[in-house]
């Protein structure tokens, strides 16, 4: 199967050799020197070759009488290619006897020529007064027509060239007395202009905005087509480096920012031809117009906050406001200069940054947040196609990437939650091969054993192991939405996704997997599920970290590369789990403990166990049972806990204060409970030293114990002598003293005697041990 595998491959590399460009094979023979089958790919060009020698050869035989045939006519055609010659040069020098008398008209034509020149320049210094007559009747005309700009320009060519060249006439010193009036009604008409100029374009900023911004979503387009290859700039030339060509100087479908780029034409390019001192004037007041607008500019809506609209109208104003500064720069002669459009900018830049800060942290919507990073990246992309710096802008969407995974880890909280309430906990069942195949397009799962197991059949974990792993997967898209378009490198964008999915896995999942373990009425055989999901769970992290790097093209085992903790979440998760049965283990023992009913002052203990033991020991069997799916030693540690807790609760019961008396019976039965029962239930075996505490007091072997104690060897070297001084002082008959007829039976006063006498010894024991 592979050496056809490999030799489809070859294949296909030969194809690609034969049919590609020479300067684009080095990655076809690249992949070849990649590949095991260096030799065998060499065979096959050798042979490769070799066929086509044997084609060349052919065509070469199959032409070569055509060839033998040209060369025969060639040499036929030597003799008629002589005469063609001798007719050429004798063509020749008939053309050169005919050229001399051309030569002789040209000479004629010439002075032709000059003559109707002296005539030309004779009639122009008659009729030079004709033009500035003319001239002034078209100043009078656009005058009367209110079309100051020509009319200015006009004026300029009368004052500058036609009045000096025409002479000192009458009619022409008129003419300039007139022409100081001119101006000044042109410059007074100039600043009306200018007024409604200034309020208009306060109205229209925004339209003019947003045509400049979607022309840079266009550009942005352009850019990312000549990236892929799709078109090629072979001048390398900025969509947004030209200034001429921007928002204010391209015709638009709307009518409004046709009316204002006219607007602005007709009126700053007029400002060029004023004198200094009016010049200064529209200096002045242009500036500081423009200032007060820049102030309402950029002062944000209260609410801008709460829709995308409410920012887009925001940034539209500013767009087109700085659109407007950057034109008139470029198309006045000092009205404004880079200084005065840093200096807005400048101001602009720190209130809109300051006011982005405050409005987007009210912000809880992470979808909301992703299209305001959208939109403030074509804001700053926008206004860097005409010069202004924004690396401000996008330290800012750095700042807001840190809110934006903080609303993202509280949406996935409750995705979180709800597929873990939502979840039955239980094995899935799979009816089909369709249906095995959708589970694993869903979660990494491979178990041979249970890829031979036959249809229907069961997987191992429950739901929501699948839907927390696309949850994740789906983290990491959004996470990798936020990141487009920040000018950031491969290695960061994945630096910043694995830290984010790292605080989603142990941060935010763990949480859930903790509510979810410690909530009430969960289950032990949930609890089991929830050890199970969690380490199947554990061992897909490295797809995981697969999954980020192919998004973003940077090989996991890139030096510094941040590595997924989603293995010790899990861990921990399994581990409270883990707990969390031992502890539920424990209070099912205490509930099948308060069952227990006693006769503490029985006078024999009874022949089998107790009945709530017996039930609790079906239980415990049932239960663990269940553990056997569990991995490790949970199991194991699960019945050792659930032994010693039985243990220490049974003791526990046997020294209650409520317990103010034991008989010798009681100890009996209570004797049958822990030694018959527990026995007969092999996975849990009894403590010894309850075991050897009842032994002590059943066997009444107290000779043994007192002379042995402290020995390594001793028989009951794990009762405790103030364990057994408490229970034996629970046998002393307290009524004896109040029984006049107690007293008068021997074996009840024999016996009392020798409690007394233990619970002296006891005592005494007790106290040396201590000093």
């Amino acid at each position: 199967m592979a050496s056809a595998e490999t030799a489809a491959e070859h294949e296909r590399i030969l194809r690609e050799i034969e049919s590609t460009d020479t300067n684009c094979i080095g990655p076809t023979l690249r992949s070849v020197y990649d590949g095991q089958e260096h030799g065998l790919f060499m065979d096959k060009l050798e042979g490769r070759i070799r066929n086509h020698d044997r084609e060349i050869e052919k065509m070469c035989n199959h032409h070569f009488q055509g060839f033998v045939d040209s060369i025969t006519e060639l040499l036929k055609v030597r003799g008629e290619a002589q005469k063609l010659k001798c007719q050429v040069t004798e063509t020749n020098q008939k053309l050169q006897n005919d050229g001399k008398e051309l030569l002789t008209s040209m000479d004629e034509l010439r002075q032709c020529r000059l003559q109707q020149r002296n005539i030309a320049t004779t009639i122009d210094k008659l009729t030079h007064c004709l033009p500035v007559l003319e001239m002034y009747s078209k100043l009078q005309e656009q005058m009367r027509a209110k079309r100051y700009y020509p009319a200015l320009r006009t004026l300029e060519q009368l004052e500058g060239s036609c009045l000096p060249q025409a002479g000192s006439y009458r009619f022409c010193a008129i003419m300039a007395e007139n022409i100081p009036r001119l101006r000044t009604h042109i410059r007074d008409v100039s600043m009306s202009d200018l007024k409604d100029f200034l309020e208009s374009i306060r109205k229209h900023s925004d339209k003019i905005g947003e045509t400049a911004m979607k022309q840079s979503v266009s550009g942005r387009r352009i850019q990312k087509e000549v990236c892929s290859g799709t078109e090629v700039d072979r001048n390398g030339s900025n969509p947004f480096s030209e200034k001429d060509s921007g928002i204010l100087d391209v015709e638009d479908e709307e009518e409004n920012e046709v009316r204002e780029e006219r607007l602005i034409s007709a009126v700053f390019r007029m400002c060029i031809w004023f004198t200094q001192g009016a010049r200064d004037t529209f200096e002045n007041y242009y500036r500081k117009q423009r200032r007060k607008q820049a102030r309402l500019v950029l002062q944000p809506h209260s609410s801008m906050h709460e829709t995308l609209e409410g920012y887009r109208h925001y940034f539209n104003q500013i767009v087109g406001f700085f659109v407007v500064e950057d034109h008139i720069l470029h198309t006045t002669q000092g009205l404004v200069n880079r200084a005065y459009v840093e200096e807005l900018w400048e101001l602009a830049l720190s209130k809109t940054i300051a006011a982005l800060r405050t409005h987007s942290s009210y912000c809880t919507d992470p979808d909301l947040i992703l299209d305001l990073k959208n939109l403030i990246v074509l804001f700053a992309d926008t206004l860097q196609g005409y010069g202004f710096p924004v690396n401000q802008l996008f330290d800012m969407l750095l700042e807001m990437r840190d809110q934006y995974g903080e609303i993202l880890l509280k949406k996935w909280n409750q995705s979180f939650r709800q597929i873990l309430d939502q979840d039955n906990y239980s094995p899935i069942p799979v009816a089909s091969p369709e249906e095995y195949q959708r589970i694993a397009g869903q979660f990494p799962f491979q178990d041979p054993e249970l890829d031979k197991m036959p249809f229907p059949k069961k997987l191992p974990f429950s739901e929501f192991v699948s839907k927390v792993y696309s949850q994740l997967k789906e983290f990491i898209y959004a996470c990798l939405k936020y990141s487009e378009d920040l000018h950031l490198s491969s290695t960061e964008i994945d630096d910043m996704i694995r830290k984010s999915t790292n605080l989603l896995l142990t941060r935010t999942l763990s949480h859930c997997l903790q509510y979810a373990i410690k909530k009430k009425n969960v289950g032990l055989a949930e609890l089991v599920q929830i050890i199970i999901n969690t380490t199947h769970l554990e061992q897909s992290c490295h797809y995981l970290e697969e999954f980020i790097s192919n998004i973003t093209n940077v090989p996991p085992d890139t030096i510094n590369a941040t590595k997924l903790y989603g293995t010790s979440t899990f861990k921990d998760a399994r581990h409270a789990a883990e707990e969390e049965i031992y502890t539920n283990l424990n209070q099912k023992i205490d509930q099948f403990l308060q069952l227990a009913d006693y006769d503490w002052m029985a006078a024999q203990g009874g022949g089998q166990a107790s009945d709530y033991l017996s039930d609790l020991i079906a239980f415990l069997c049932s239960t663990f049972a269940v553990f056997t799916h569990l991995p490790g030693k949970v199991a194991q540690t699960a019945c050792m806990s659930a032994c010693k807790h039985l243990s220490t609760s049974l003791l526990q019961l046997l020294l209650e204060a409520d317990v103010r008396q034991v008989s010798m019976g009681a100890l009996q039965q209570f004797n049958v409970d822990v030694k018959d029962e527990c026995v007969t239930f092999k996975s849990i075996p009894p403590a010894p030293s309850q075991w050897r505490l009842l032994d002590l007091f059943t066997q009444w072997d107290w000779s043994t114990y007192l002379a042995d104690y402290g020995r390594p060897t001793c028989k009951y070297l794990r009762v405790n002598p103030h364990t057994a001084l408490a229970l034996i002082e629970k046998m002393k008959d307290t009524s004896r003293k109040n029984n006049m007829f107690a007293q008068f039976r021997k074996n009840e006063r024999d016996k009392q005697k020798l409690i007394d006498t233990v619970v002296k010894q006891l005592r005494n024991l007790i106290a040396t041990n201590q000093a």
